[in-house]
């Protein structure tokens, strides 16, 4: 990630942490957590990464269902919430996850990656892959269904943050040098993208 999308990022996640943290979370992003939560339980596995975590809501949710959590995020702001809730939190980029110094279990990416850019997806990917342990469960959810990559000018975060949009073929295509892919669907949210969510195991 590039220094100036990641200083953009930070600086409008640092922006709208309050807001975030006091936003009601849609039914759908419920439910896919759930259904990952099943999994991890049936599995019996007991560690998990919550990448780009934002204010801790989904790791507060892992951690009182006695799944053992550490939560990353870019923003300092997001991070600071994190601690709050008493989830184990460091302020890192997608790049740098190795330097916690622990493999997991499983990992979960709600729309962090989506700000990615392509040229880097396999970097980030690769990272990703070198902290799972052998066969963990890799859950990632993204806005597709075009190819896009830009700042995304009708934004309402200020400043505006950089995304990367690909067609379900493409998305499926990048993750699968790096994971089996479980299941894969998609899922309208009634706005110009559609939510892609990937359930993978670690090849």
């Amino acid at each position: 990630m590039s220094n100036v999308v990641k200083d953009v990022l930070r600086q409008s996640y640092n922006n709208h942490a309050s807001e975030r943290e006091e936003s009601d979370m849609e039914s759908w992003k419920i439910n896919i957590r759930s259904e990952f939560l099943q999994l991890i339980l049936n599995e019996k596995k007991s560690t998990i990464l919550d990448i780009g975590a934002g204010t801790g809501k989904d790791s507060e949710f892992f951690q009182k269902n006695d799944i053992n959590v550490i939560a990353v995020d870019l923003s300092e702001e997001m991070i600071k919430i994190c601690r709050e809730k008493s989830i184990e939190s460091y302020e890192l980029d997608f790049h740098n996850l190795h330097k916690i110094g622990k493999n997991f279990d499983a990992i979960w990416a709600m729309n962090s990656l989506l700000h990615v850019e392509k040229l880097n997806i396999n970097l980030v990917l690769e990272e990703i892959k070198s902290v799972l342990k052998p066969s963990g469960l890799f859950f990632m959810g993204v806005y597709g269904g075009e190819d896009f990559e830009g700042i995304w000018e009708k934004d309402i975060y200020n400043p505006p943050r950089f995304f990367s949009f690909y067609t379900d073929d493409n998305i499926q295509r990048v993750v699968s040098s790096y994971f089996d892919i479980i299941n894969f669907q998609k899922i309208d949210t009634g706005g110009k993208y559609y939510f892609q969510s990937l359930i993978m195991r670690r090849k």
